[in-house]
């Protein structure tokens, strides 16, 4: 509806609904993607949604709508907005805010609830639950909104504590009556700029912290980058290269941080924290000086609930979450900054190597190559490895693919096998583990990227929490394609109970998940080749609808599930 409608009073004044003022006041954001199922408590806003021109992509559970909405900042560092009516909507979300939460990605959550009359006390109604006590421990930041004059004024308090310091998620409540209910507004009230209220900017790092962190790097032996998501989430990965091999540094990343560093790098050597393969734990073990940019040193860098380096290493930690600084590890340095302005000002500042010994990047990246060699190779029997099933998807997928990796265990083996030349094209769930993000995630990258293929690579287990949402991916053209490792059953939780002399509860066999996707409206196909993988792949995508490829391997433990189920035994 255009600014000139019937509503505006003329001298600086507009009438709207609470849910036109909530539309309105996301315009400085620049908000263009909302998640959600439509209801009728919230129906004023899912109006403004369709006359603002926002996009809309209606979910079969609240969960996939927060995990689209996670997923639409960890594409492209924008917010994006989900939805929830009152009571079982709003306690559908919490999968999903659990998930936004841990991995540190900033999202906007909008629940409804009953009006006044019947709430806040709640007096009995249908649906009720106080969800804001609910989901105040899930956010970062979460209000009620009693006035709808306030709404301006919370929405901009909203995206001030989803993007300050730790980024995460955040809450608004509008019950009924706030919705409806039609109210005088200043239009200058939703036209202030961001930067006229929060940080647009993210602080750059103090020359003397610089010099510093040069002086260490160019007096280490054997130094190490770790670039994390905070990095990552940059996009900005030539800095960080051309860094490492001016000190001559190792580098690897975080989970959050795959593809700062290309695998078809000579110098690659793995990545991904604790699972990332030997020569990823000997780097750690190694190293004198490290350097962690923009990674909060989490349980992937633990064993036994400690640091996976050695004692005596100087680290570094760049981060622009004071909290996150030396929680976790002592530190020699601590530089409260922004990772990628802080790498760029370090590659500028660096005159060239100080006595870093190029022998032992090369010796990493030899190890690591030796390592993946033997992933698979000693598949034998009538049913797929893993690996070689892995393998066979990583040679076949195009180069411009944008992969997801859920599942447990089946993640490890995407972590190894699949190809990765940039960030933000390959996504991990390395905060919360939360199984089932895949398909969600993958439909969030479809939506912004038409056009462009995009594969979740998902265990059968995992795949089932969140299968419903092959319907989305049908009503609204995105024709992501799944691929399923399917050993019939909990596999990892299988193993661990068959050691311990019993077995309950982990099987799955039995479900035809090629027949599900084409019940769906989608493509559908059974692999049980690796030969057989590639050119099935290619009729998924040539199919031009959603695709699920059921491809049935065994179980086979990863050669680094050890180092994993160490991370905890303390």
């Amino acid at each position: 509806m255009p600014e000139g409608n019937s509503n505006d009073l003329g001298e600086g004044l507009i009438r709207l609904s609470g849910g036109r003022a909530l539309a309105r006041a996301l315009r400085p954001e620049g908000i263009d993607a909302v998640f959600g199922i439509a209801g009728g408590k919230i129906a004023p806003f899912l109006q403004a949604v369709e006359e603002e021109g926002l996009r809309y992509i209606g979910v079969r559970h609240e969960a996939a709508g927060v995990m689209m909405a996670a997923a639409h900042y960890a594409a492209t560092g924008r917010m994006a907005l989900a939805f929830a009516e009152l009571g079982p909507g709003s306690a559908n979300a919490v999968g999903g805010l659990a998930s936004a939460l841990n991995n540190r990605l900033p999202l906007l959550l909008i629940t409804s609830n009953n009006s006044h009359g019947a709430a806040y006390p709640a007096k009995g109604g249908l649906m009720e639950i106080d969800s804001a006590a609910m989901l105040r421990p899930l956010t970062k930041w979460s209000a009620v909104v009693h006035d709808p004059k306030r709404l301006p004024e919370l929405v901009r308090a909203a995206f001030r504590a989803a993007l300050t310091g730790r980024p995460g998620p955040v809450h608004l409540e509008l019950p009924q009556d706030v919705l409806e209910a039609q109210t005088v507004f200043p239009t200058g009230a939703f036209a202030r700029a961001p930067a006229t209220y929060r940080l647009t900017t993210l602080p750059s790092p103090h020359p003397d912290a610089v010099q510093a962190a040069l002086a260490f790097l160019r007096g280490a032996k054997r130094p190490l980058l770790i670039a994390g998501g905070g990095l990552a989430r940059s996009g900005e990965y030539q800095p960080l290269r051309a860094l490492a091999k001016r000190l001559s540094a190792a580098v690897t990343t975080t989970q959050s941080g795959i593809g700062m560093v290309a695998s078809d790098d000579p110098d690659f050597f793995g990545h991904g924290g604790a699972i990332g393969g030997p020569a990823v734990l000997r780097a750690l073990r190694e190293a004198d000086v490290v350097l962690a940019l923009g990674m909060r040193v989490s349980s992937w860098f633990w064993r036994k609930g400690e640091w996976l380096g050695a004692p005596g290493q100087a680290i570094i930690q760049v981060e622009s979450d004071p909290e996150a600084l030396g929680q976790n590890t002592p530190l020699s340095l601590g530089i409260l900054a922004d990772a990628a302005a802080t790498v760029r000002a370090l590659a500028q500042a660096c005159p060239g190597p100080g006595i870093a010994d190029p022998a032992w990047v090369a010796g990493l990246a030899a190890e690591w190559r030796g390592y993946q060699a033997q992933l698979g190779a000693d598949a034998s029997g009538p049913v797929m490895h893993p690996a070689v099933l892995a393998r066979a998807l990583g040679a076949a997928l195009p180069p411009d693919a944008l992969v997801v990796y859920d599942g447990g265990h089946t993640s490890f083996w995407s972590n190894d096998l699949t190809p990765v030349l940039e960030p933000r094209t390959r996504f991990h769930e390395a905060g919360m583990a939360q199984l089932g993000f895949g398909l969600p995630y993958a439909l969030s990258l479809a939506a912004l990227h038409p056009g462009r293929p995009v594969v979740n690579i998902t265990g059968d287990g995992s795949f089932g929490f969140t299968l419903q949402e092959l319907d989305t991916a049908r009503r609204y053209g995105l024709n992501v394609v799944n691929i399923v490792h399917n050993n019939a059953s909990w596999g990892v939780i299988a193993a661990g109970q068959t050691r311990k002399g019993f077995r309950l509860g982990v099987d799955l066999e039995g479900t035809d998940y090629a027949a599900i996707a084409r019940g769906f409206g989608g493509f559908g196909e059974t692999v049980t080749t690796p030969e057989a993988l590639a050119p099935a792949l290619a009729r998924a995508f040539a199919a031009q609808a959603p695709a699920v490829l059921d491809c049935r391997v065994s179980f086979m433990p990863h050669p680094m599930l050890r180092a994993m189920g160490e991370m905890f035994d303390v």
